[in-house]
């Protein structure tokens, strides 16, 4: 006797009928009580291969809320990553690079900048006063 043990837990799901999930069963009744009921309500009004299209077309949505799974999500878990990806968030994302050895540095860059400044404005200030007193003294 063998037992079958998935490898990864969370990919189990319990079969209960035909080896299909609760799920699966409920959306598969779905499928086929919508087709049962498209064809009883458009059977005088199409021909039979018309009629088999449009049942399946029918089913088809069920179908896939049942069995349908994209990166573990359901069908509507991922609908609802589509609408939030496509609509409800802003598309435009904006880079700004960020020097972290500049951020860390920065006060004291700043203080040695202003120091510079500070120097240079009393440089200039000198310069005018030793002008204006040779102007003044000729």
């Amino acid at each position: 006797m063998e037992v079958k043990i998935n490898k990864d837990i969370r990919e189990f799901t319990e079969n209960i009928v035909f080896g299909l999930s609760m799920r699966q069963f409920i959306f598969s009744m779905l499928a086929c009580g919508v087709s049962l009921i498209l064809y009883f309500v458009l059977r005088p009004f199409f021909g039979i291969e018309t009629l088999s299209w449009v049942c399946i077309l029918g089913a088809v949505p069920f179908a896939v809320l049942g069995f349908v799974r994209y990166n573990g999500m359901n069908a509507e878990q991922f609908v609802w990553a589509i609408i939030k990806s496509e609509f409800l968030i802003p598309k435009k994302l904006m880079f700004k690079a960020q020097n972290i050895y500049y951020e860390s540095f920065k006060s004291t860059i700043d203080n040695h900048l202003k120091a510079g400044i500070v120097k240079q404005k009393k440089a200039k200030k000198r310069k005018k006063k030793e002008v204006n007193k040779n102007e003044n003294s000729k």
